[in-house]
């Protein structure tokens, strides 16, 4: 079976890897295929998977192109996990929004709507080729902003494309510690968009657990959620949220705290990764052993400036272990074997959530199966939630809009619209800041 991985160059490549040379069932990926636009970058990620399957038996093949089509062709899964602009787009997406006072997150406020007009262009032509070169492939989507990426490929796949994010499952696993309870016995009863969404059950052996953690404020305060956002804001939602609420329930904090930071997190991601692509390609040198200090330094600084504001200290040893590989995983062993299990996954809506249309992209528990990914039926959401959910699928949507017909004006009422952009006037210069500080946005007239 082949495995395309596009962004193939990218820093977090050996995590899916790894997890595919730990997976000895029948049917398993026995190729894959890298491709980047950046040659550079595929050759150090190249030499990473090189040193972990050093030993292992029947290790995937890798190949390595540049060439978008010829990667594409033959394959069975294609893992979308691209970075348009790079991380000197994301450092330029930080620095115009916190300029304006606004927040510059990639995938949240200001940050996530440039990056959205950036790499939704790019998505769709991806898909177009997909349906004409692979059309039975299953494409996985790593892409932030995730769901709305997502979307934006299935108007050219419908459900054969599946976005995956990896927070969910941290917070349904961290929520269960709490509760003493098994992660892998419980139900999550989560439901939102990417990066958008509450935990509003736990449940074990058919028992609802979340609210004996909503009432013991000692359980509240011992998980990383629990001292972002205080226990008593969670026992007044009644529901745990992701933890990139955050940047909204306290976003003045938040801004607050990133324009005080020595520099941004793209900078440092930049700069970072910048040394490990360099170190990966040293003669003599461990791609492997480099790769792994630079991703240890990366997990452990991961909101670092939000966990600062709330005093929420470090990161969990648990949490630094990644995830999101073992969700596409077993996303994709459910597909290909047909062994049904349940994920929290971002798919189009049908009927699952009443306020919003079928096609909208959601992120809700799925049951998985050779078929595909089918939605959950889910109870409403709390007006509080469904406010917001309501609010950035619109948002969502005159992105697409404007990524479609190249309408500056549109570009304007995508930020203008969005609930962590204060003023019209602060929307338009921010689409005047990123046109100019983005080659990649010349379309938008």
């Amino acid at each position: 079976m082949r495995l395309t991985i596009l962004g193939g160059g990218g820093f977090r490549v050996p995590l899916v890897y790894g997890a595919l040379l730990a997976d000895r069932g029948e049917g398993r990926v026995d190729e894959v295929v890298l491709h980047d636009v950046d040659a550079g970058r595929l050759d150090a990620v190249t030499r990473v998977l090189a040193e972990q399957a050093d030993g292992v038996p029947d290790a995937p093949v890798v190949r390595a192109t540049t060439e978008l089509d010829e990667a594409l062709r033959g394959a069975d899964f294609v893992f979308s996990a691209i970075r348009v602009g790079g991380l000197r787009g994301r450092a330029e997406d930080e620095r115009v929004a916190l300029a304006e006072g606004v927040l510059g997150q990639e995938t949240v406020g200001a940050g996530g709507i440039a990056y959205g007009l950036r790499t939704v262009p790019v998505a769709v032509d991806i898909a177009r080729r997909v349906a004409r070169l692979a059309p039975d492939a299953w494409v996985i989507n790593f892409t932030n902003p995730a769901g709305l990426v997502t979307e934006a490929m299935s108007r050219h796949l419908g459900d054969r494309v599946i976005g995956i994010c990896d927070s969910p499952v941290g917070l349904g696993r961290r929520v269960a510690r709490a509760l003493g309870a098994d992660p892998r016995e419980a139900f999550v009863d989560y439901v939102g968009l990417n990066h958008l969404g509450w935990v509003r059950g736990l449940r074990v052996a058919g028992r609802d657990e979340l609210p004996r953690l909503l009432a013991d404020p000692g359980r509240l305060g011992s998980f990383e959620e629990g001292r972002l956002f205080g226990p008593e804001w969670l026992r007044s939602l009644g529901a745990i949220p992701n933890e990139y609420l955050h940047y909204y329930y306290f976003n003045r904090e938040t801004v607050r705290a990133y324009q005080e930071a020595e520099r941004t997190r793209g900078a440092f991601l930049r700069e970072q990764q910048s040394r490990f692509y360099t170190d990966a390609r040293r003669p003599g040198g461990s791609a492997l052993g480099a790769w792994e200090a630079t991703r240890a330094e990366r997990e452990a600084t991961y909101m670092a400036e939000n966990r600062e504001t709330a005093g929420a200290g470090e990161r969990e040893e648990e949490d630094l272990s990644g995830g999101y590989e073992q969700v596409a995983l077993a996303l994709m062993r459910a597909i290909a074997r047909d062994e049904r299990t349940t994920l929290i996954l971002n798919v189009r809506n049908r009927s699952t959530l009443a306020a919003l249309d079928a096609d909208a992209v959601i992120e809700v528990p799925c049951l998985v199966g050779a078929d595909g990914a089918h939605p959950l039926a889910t109870d409403p959401l709390p007006g509080h939630a469904a406010g917001l959910v309501g609010s950035v699928k619109a948002v969502e949507r005159e992105v697409l809009a404007a990524a479609e017909s190249g309408s500056r004006e549109t570009a304007v009422k995508a930020f203008a619209l969005h609930p962590l952009v204060d003023s019209v006037n602060v929307a338009r210069r921010l689409v005047e800041g990123y046109t100019a500080a983005h080659p990649e946005l010349a379309y938008l007239v």
